[in-house]
């Protein structure tokens, strides 16, 4: 037996000191939990030998730990998870240690819970971590493919305030919400792309196989075709020809490839960062979500106790858009300087001025992350209705195209049978 003095939280977040007599640091982090404590940290007590005291020692806060070649090669395979799954795991996670679980007896039993996307392997590794003494936090922090910068912390804000639970509950809520926006989204693009896709294989088969059928009976008769229907056909013979059809696709993944290399330089990703949001109808959809974005992780990081300036990095690492990565990174720099986060954010001319007050607002009153939060309700209600708005300008526009492109092949076809039938007259 050894003795193992420790320091854990209890769910109210008082701290708690004491010695354990138990064969090993597993033992003891089992032993802790047992009593519904959160483990901070273990040490071999006074007296244990160095290498003891070395096994034993406390290990935390360290955001990237080396692992094993095998963990190495089982993280590549896990591909990162969407935002419902993780959810979902999170929930499920919150909802065994609310029970009463132990951590490790509740990452045994979430190795047997069915989390679409997320690996068993995972909650194997994570519980493998944390009977070998490390946190919960640093355990996650391993395995970067899975949890971001913004679970990890949250989840070691978590630990050091003895809310684990809560926090859990709450980042779990977060990618619910983010989830949502991000289904709302795609709801929003199904119907058109389903259109569109429909309409390019009709106007495809009729080019390439209806089309020729006509134009033979036409080209039979010796008669000069209109402007119209000789534009038809040789829009039909650029369809029919394999050559054209391979000097097409060839332009299109050179296209591609360019596309790709200029958004990998710097410049290229901020020029089409920037189109982005200045883009007609598509632009205000994109500004409003990356408002919402801001805000609501902001909010959620500063709520749960992680400090301001962690807390604009990691937004800044999560936001996609690299004109507003930059807005928060001066705001940071400024946060450094002693100043206040509306007033670098106002400077910058990104955010527009209601998120400004709101923020004013809440510093003034001592409640950041509630004011973030409620520009976070304000922006994604707005962003679901330009949502919509973009649905219903989108569907009539493809109606228009379609109805377009199909009168173009009628008057094409029915020109070219008005110069047949007028030869036959004469």
């Amino acid at each position: 037996m050894a003795q193992f003095s420790y320091r854990a939280r209890r769910r109210s977040g008082e701290v708690v000191n004491g010695v354990l007599d138990v064969p090993d640091r597993s033992a003891a982090l089992m032993q802790i939990e047992r009593l519904g404590l959160f483990p901070v940290a273990v040490d071999a007590a006074k007296g244990a030998g160095p290498g003891k005291q070395e096994a034993a020692g406390e290990r935390r806060l360290a955001p990237r730990i080396m692992m094993p070649q095998a963990v190495r090669d089982f993280l590549q395979r896990q591909r990162k998870p969407k935002l419902q799954e993780l959810a979902t795991f999170t929930q499920q996670l919150s909802n065994l240690l609310q029970s009463g679980m132990p951590l490790t007896v509740a990452l045994n039993s979430m190795t047997h819970l069915e989390s679409k996307g997320i690996s068993a392997d995972v909650s194997k590794q994570l519980k493998q971590d944390v009977m070998e003494g490390r946190s919960l936090s640093d355990a996650m922090a391993k395995q970067p493919v899975v949890f971001s910068d913004l679970y990890v912390n949250m989840v070691r804000a978590g630990e050091q305030s003895g809310a684990l639970v809560e926090v859990l509950q709450r980042l779990s809520q977060h990618y619910e919400r983010f989830a949502e926006v991000q289904q709302k989204f795609v709801s929003a693009l199904v119907y058109p792309a389903v259109v569109a896709c429909v309409g390019l294989v009709i106007i495809i088969f009729f080019m390439t196989y209806m089309l020729p059928k006509f134009l033979s009976i036409f080209q039979g008769m010796n008669v000069a075709l209109p402007f119209a229907t000789q534009v038809l056909v040789n829009i039909s013979d650029f369809f029919s020809n394999p050559a054209y059809l391979l000097i097409m696709a060839l332009s299109v993944v050179a296209v591609a490839i360019l596309y790709v290399r200029y958004k990998s330089t710097d410049a290229g990703r901020r020029a089409i960062d920037g189109w982005k949001m200045k883009a007609p109808v598509v632009g205000k959809v994109v500004k409003l979500n990356l408002y919402g974005q801001f805000a609501r992780t902001l909010a959620t990081l500063l709520e749960n106790g992680v400090p301001v300036l962690s807390a604009l990095k990691i937004t800044e690492q999560i936001i996609p858009n690299r004109i507003f990565k930059e807005a928060i990174a001066k705001t940071r720099e400024d946060v450094t300087d002693g100043k206040t986060i509306a007033q670098p954010l106002a400077r910058s001319k990104i955010f527009p001025q209601l998120m400004i007050d709101l923020l004013k607002i809440g510093e003034e009153t001592g409640d950041v992350p509630g004011a973030l939060k409620n520009v976070a309700n304000t922006y994604e209600n707005e962003l679901s209705i330009a949502l919509r708005v973009m649905t219903n300008l989108i569907e009539p526009a493809m109606i228009i195209v379609m109805a377009l492109f199909v009168g173009f092949l009628l008057f094409s076809v029915l020109s070219a049978m008005f110069a047949v039938t007028a030869n036959i007259a004469r």
